[in-house]
């Protein structure tokens, strides 16, 4: 006959006797480390602080603390391509936070709120500002925030840059990218319009500003060589995504081949199949593995009708057959094989790269220019010529919305420091905290709730936006997954833990602080903390 046994585990007192004793040998301290959703952000948004706010509901607060980085909340929801959900620890447990959807309610809610952000009385201090895409607009915002008159001048009619005439309306809804940019305007932001700086001294001087941003992007299609006798109809991708955007609509043809494997390829062709075209292909040299588009972005352009020739060259075109050359990957790159096919297309649509316009930059001392033409700046984004600053598209670097409006950021707290008579030095940056670092004593099943889509069918009659946002439980939900990780979020599980009463809570929003006097170091409170905001450092 068995008998009731006491199933209980002994306590571990052994793992806790190096801090325990006569003489403590180490003791704990709070420390908030460094998430790997913030570390990776090119806009260093503190993300994990706003979805901290989010998730209890505060918006507006989530809100101010994504307007403290990143001025187009409603925007980097919807085309920001989210590395921070890539290296997000939660996706080691079951799949990463949503981000991206819980930013793009929040921008959506400001816009519906109206919500504004206030700014600093006058310096004095004048900005020019030349070109006012995704970096200009962002430098705008954060030195008005500081108190400095900002004027941008644009070449074209309509601010925005490449948000507007890059990205088709089905991924970025004009109004939501409109509403932001006007916010930026009603903060004191002076646009001029269809004003292309030649002389870029000479305005600079008759202006009486004292510091300059160069924020042009990249607006010129790098050029090919392609042999074509009596070719039919050619132009470049960002000349025909500005031509759909201004409603001149170039006819296309039956058939329409776009040239090229990266963002702008998949836009251009997902553009055309919406302007009715029956047979719309890209031909691009590399695989879907290696090719230099997100893979969501073909996936969405195969759902829609679009064929994709991969592993193809184009050789030479004559009348409207394209002669293609078969190609074969070595270590990633492409190497012709000698196999030959034609195909036929009414238009050819050039999608091979961009490139920004610094000819008018040449005769400027001081300004120097990488081998491909990209502007050189030092670390504090400023050029060879003193109070003449670069970012976006102009300098080295990825080339995406996200990076400028980092760039512009950075430039703008760089200019402050430079009218102030200073340089900007960055606060140092935490450790960052993998998941290997986290404390993961209990378990959860929560996967990401994904926003849905409208069928391809109707995708392709028109430039509706393509993807829902997430309702508000849902958001809340998305918020809530977020480990916090390496920052504390005042669970009370080290004050419950500690068996000698050494934490005192000191309110909500102020975390805790430990009584040293009675403290052990025995480490209960460090190994109990899930998101590893405590840490035991040596020491009595």
């Amino acid at each position: 006959m068995k008998t009731n046994q006491d199933i209980t585990l002994s306590p571990d007192l052994q793992s806790h006797s190096a801090g325990t004793g006569p003489t403590r040998t180490q003791h704990p301290v709070y420390a908030n480390l460094l998430p790997p959703c913030n570390q990776t952000c090119p806009a260093g948004e503190n993300i994990q602080g706003w979805l901290s706010l989010a998730q209890a509901g505060r918006y507006e607060a989530a809100w101010r603390t994504i307007m403290e980085d990143n001025p187009f909340p409603a925007v980097m929801g919807r085309v920001c391509y989210h590395t921070c959900e890539v290296q997000c620890n939660r996706s080691q447990i079951d799949s990463a936070v949503n981000i991206h959807a819980v930013e793009r309610f929040l921008g959506d809610e400001a816009l519906k709120q109206g919500w504004t952000i206030d700014k600093a009385p006058p310096t004095g201090k004048r900005v020019l500002i030349v070109g006012a895409g995704p970096a200009g607009l962002s430098a705008a915002y954060h030195l008005v925030r500081k108190g400095h008159t900002v004027e941008i001048h644009e070449a074209g009619p309509i601010a925005g840059g490449m948000m507007h005439f890059g990205i088709p309306a089905y991924r970025l809804p004009r109004h939501e990218l409109d509403q932001e940019v006007a916010r930026i305007c009603q903060m004191g932001v002076t646009v001029t319009y269809n004003h292309k700086v030649e002389n870029l001294l000479l305005e600079k001087e008759q202006g009486n500003f004292d510091a300059v941003f160069l924020a042009i992007g990249s607006n010129l299609s790098k050029k090919v060589d392609l042999p074509a006798k009596d070719a039919f109809k050619m132009m470049d991708a960002l000349a025909f995504l500005r031509q759909v955007e201004d409603g001149t609509v170039p006819r296309l043809g039956r058939r329409v081949a776009i040239y090229g494997g990266g963002n702008t390829a998949m836009d251009a062709a997902r553009t055309a199949k919406r302007l009715g075209v029956e047979d719309t292909m890209i031909i691009y040299r590399r695989d879907r593995a290696n090719m230099s588009a997100h893979d969501f972005e073909a996936q969405e352009a195969l759902e829609e009708g679009v064929n994709i020739h991969w592993l193809r060259s184009i050789k030479s075109v004559e009348g409207m057959t394209m002669t293609v050359e078969v190609m074969e990957l070595r270590d990633g790159k492409p190497y012709p094989t000698g196999q030959f096919e034609t195909l036929e297309a009414d238009s050819l649509i050039m999608a091979l790269g961009q490139e920004a316009d610094t000819a008018f930059l040449k005769n400027i001392p001081g300004i120097t220019f990488t081998p491909d033409d990209n502007v050189c700046v030092d670390s504090h984004m400023m050029t060879g010529y003193a109070g003449i600053f670069a970012g976006g598209d102009m300098v080295p670097g990825e080339r995406n919305v996200t990076v400028a409006i980092g760039h512009g950021k950075k430039t703008a707290r760089n200019i402050d420091a430079y009218l102030n008579h200073q340089l900007y030095t960055p606060a140092a940056k935490p450790a960052t905290i993998g998941y290997e670092k986290l404390h993961r004593w209990y378990r959860t099943y929560a996967p990401q709730g994904t926003e849905s889509m409208r069928p391809a069918a109707e995708r392709v009659s028109g430039f509706d936006e393509v993807r829902y946002g997430l309702p508000e439980q849902e958001v809340l939900f998305e918020a809530r997954r977020c480990l916090s990780c390496g920052n504390c979020f005042e669970c009370d599980g080290c004050y419950g833990a500690c068996p000698q009463k050494a934490i005192t809570k000191l309110g909500p929003g102020n975390g805790y602080s430990f009584n040293y006097d009675i403290c052990t170091g025995c480490a209960v409170c460090s190994e109990q903390c899930s998101c590893h905001a405590i840490e035991m450092v040596p020491g009595p």
